[in-house]
């Protein structure tokens, strides 16, 4: 039964978070048809929006403190999909075939996840978090961890390599500390709450301020792929890379399938592969919508003619720049 709660509560979460920013989107498209266009923080729909935010966060949050880590985890396509078809009402756009079939496949996938997901009745105490911290599965897996990292940050700093693969792989390595932080301090929270104290002991705040740092930079690097490449090929890659992470991160930290039959883990990961399925079928094809912005006429710049045009795009490094000008020109300008 608390795990069911657990459960139940992820999947509210991530519908009330997908509501909210549906809500969000809204307000921000009204205050774009506005004469005089207001800040979007002056909305009371926008603050609603954020509001419902924040208690989708909050019950994620809580979620981890009665369900296991590869149960909370994936419920996450909760959101994906329900932004997919709550848009059709907020936003008034059209349901696609492709929304149908993604809905199912996730729909399908998140069943096999609840029904054989692992069952971890233990409590997760302070004195068994401390046992985790020091055990040679999770030292391996940090020193790999630490490892890949500081590969890919040297690609990303030194070599100035961008590619979404790269951004989401150090979100998702990040990701999976913040995951165990988070299921650590909300099942001490949860155990104190009962009235079996927890939060005496100095693992409770490392794990807070562990949780703080991993989340601050995993927003950085994930703000970082948001602004250099579209929503719809961010969110299912991240999807799936936070997912995974999650996963692995409660295999070995929480040893959660130590006991698990092998058929309920192949199911449980086939039912990951559908829900994987299903929320990169939904964001196939789609696109994200720009205001349209008429050529801009040269008028009197040296060296063009008067018919010549400038396109703006702000998806370019020479926004707004002429094509194939000279250096004359450049200098000219």
């Amino acid at each position: 039964q608390t795990q069911l709660f657990g459960v139940l509560l992820a999947a509210a979460s991530n519908f009330l978070i997908s509501v909210s920013l549906n809500i969000q989107k809204c307000s921000h498209l009204r205050l774009a048809c506005q004469t005089e266009p207001k800040p979007y923080y002056t909305s009371k729909l926008w603050w609603c929006g954020i509001t419902l935010l924040g208690l989708g966060e909050v019950g994620n949050f809580i979620a981890y403190g009665f369900a296991p880590v590869a149960l909370v985890a994936p419920l996450g396509c909760v959101s994906v999909i329900g932004s997919a078809f709550i848009s059709v009402l907020f936003l008034k756009k059209t349901m696609r075939a492709a929304d149908i079939l993604g809905g199912t496949l996730t729909v399908t996938g998140t069943y096999l996840l609840v029904t054989f997901a692992p069952n971890v009745p233990q409590e997760l105490t302070a004195r068994r978090v401390q046992n985790y911290l020091v055990s040679w599965p999770f030292l391996v897996y940090s020193i790999l961890e630490i490892i890949t990292f500081c590969i890919l940050l040297y690609f990303y700093k030194r070599k100035a390599v961008k590619h979404i693969m790269v951004l989401l792989m150090m979100v998702a390595l990040l990701a999976s500390l913040t995951v165990i932080a988070v299921k650590a301090v909300a099942s001490m929270i949860t155990l104190s709450a009962k009235g079996k104290m927890q939060l005496t002991y100095p693992v409770f705040y490392i794990m807070i301020v562990l949780m703080a740092t991993s989340c601050a930079f995993q927003v950085k690097f994930l703000n970082q792929a948001m602004h250099l490449y579209e929503a719809t090929a961010v969110v299912p890659v991240n999807f799936v890379f936070f997912t995974t992470s999650a996963i692995i991160s409660g295999v070995v930290f929480y040893q959660e399938f130590q006991s698990a039959a092998l058929l309920s883990v192949f199911m449980f990961l086939f039912g990951c592969l559908l829900s994987f399925l299903g929320v990169f079928v939904i964001a196939r094809n789609q696109r994200e919508e720009h205001l349209q912005i008429s050529f801009i006429d040269c008028g009197l710049i040296p060296g063009k003619k008067l018919t010549g045009k400038i396109q703006p795009d702000s998806r370019n490094s020479c926004y707004g720049t002429l094509n194939n000008e000279d250096d004359s020109v450049k200098s000219q300008s």
